[in-house]
């Protein structure tokens, strides 16, 4: 017969004050009839144990509501057992952030890890967080975005033997965990997209040029032009971190020019919603007299009019992506099986199909 499960029920003490009588791990063993070393290695994922058992103890403790003692574990290990995601706080990627926490959300969740957002503030030292994060040890792991080609904190945090993986590529010519989208793929696709539906002059709107993606885009951009002989230049005084409404200036000022682009590429939802606003305050008709290609991250140009085609980056996947390397960075993997590339996926919304075939 197993033991009868002991009672957690709230109690107080002589000041009153609320408290629980918390399960331990060894009220996990008792219950189980396992021993307290296997009830851990449980709740770690052993691979040792058999998936039977971890589910058994796993289903217990979220029963009875066991909740490892966070300090009690450092003490006796040195892990935190935080994940650290320093996310950019630019204004343009609001759904950026969440949809990125949410697939790392879903890898960490049958996991002892809980993840920590460290804001990265627009404009400040982007090696304050890590510096902080590596120099406290306030996390076992560390995620980060918005990499450049000889990216300090992946520097930093090589030196210091800290497991971490990036949202994108660096140029330093040392390996490190890390998932990317394919952005000269997608500006290569998305101005062969734009000569098929018969643009002749082409503009691009870039990331800031400190960040390594800037690079492959604008790179895919020229050379894809270049091949189909169309005029193409970026679109002047902008980055994808400009105001919405220096956008849709930018945009009517452009579309009132004597020889107007007629094809635009932007990396940004938002930011291809203004421009389509400026355009519309120059008299262009998007669809008509003038296209715009976006790379989409959320469902928000499904709801624009007129609609515009894009090529969509998966977020949830790549924040998925970026949790299951870095844990399995933490657990001894090597560099050369955690990196990953995403390909950009067609979505066609315009009415007038393009003439080519777009294939990865």
């Amino acid at each position: 017969m197993p033991p009868k499960r002991p009672e957690f029920r709230k109690i107080s003490d002589n000041k009153k004050q609320d408290s629980f009588a918390r399960p331990t791990l060894r009220t996990l063993a008792e219950l189980t009839g396992l021993g307290v070393t296997t009830v851990s290695r449980a709740l770690k994922d052993a691979p040792e144990l058999s998936v039977e058992t971890k589910a058994r103890v796993r289903a217990l403790a979220e029963e009875i509501g066991y909740r490892p003692d966070r300090a009690g574990i450092r003490l006796r290990t040195g892990k935190t057992l935080v994940i650290a995601l320093v996310l950019d706080q630019s204004d343009a990627i609001a759904e950026f952030a969440r949809r990125m926490i949410f697939g790392i959300s879903e890898i960490l969740r049958d996991t002892p890890y809980h993840l920590v957002v460290f804001p990265q503030v627009m404009g400040s030292d982007p090696m304050e967080p890590i510096t902080y994060i590596a120099e406290t040890a306030a996390a076992d792991g560390v995620i980060f975005t918005h990499t450049r080609p000889q990216d300090p904190r992946v520097k930093l945090l090589l030196e210091r033997g800290m497991p971490f993986v990036t949202h994108g590529r660096t140029r330093l010519g040392h390996p490190h965990p890390f998932h990317d989208f394919d952005n000269e793929t997608f500006a290569r696709l998305a101005v062969e997209h734009l000569v098929a539906r018969g643009r002749k002059r082409l503009a691009l709107v870039t990331p800031r040029p400190e960040f390594t993606y800037a690079e492959f885009m604008l790179k895919g951009f020229r050379e894809a032009a270049d091949r189909a002989r169309v005029q193409h230049d970026l679109m002047p005084g902008l980055d994808l971190d400009s105001r919405s409404q220096a956008f849709r200036k930018a945009a009517m000022r452009l579309g009132e020019a004597e020889n107007p682009f007629d094809g635009f590429i932007c990396a940004s939802e938002t930011r291809s919603v203004a421009l389509m606003a400026g355009l519309n305050d120059a008299g262009r008709v998007v669809g008509r007299d003038v296209d715009v290609v976006a790379k989409e991250t959320s469902d928000l140009l499904d709801n624009v009019w007129p609609p515009i085609d894009s090529f969509c980056e998966d977020l949830v996947l790549a924040g998925k992506e970026l949790a299951s390397f870095l844990l399995a960075r933490m657990r001894g993997a090597p560099v050369d099986t955690l990196t990953s590339l995403a390909t950009p996926g067609f979505r066609q919304r315009t009415g007038r199909p393009c003439a080519g075939k777009h294939t990865l």
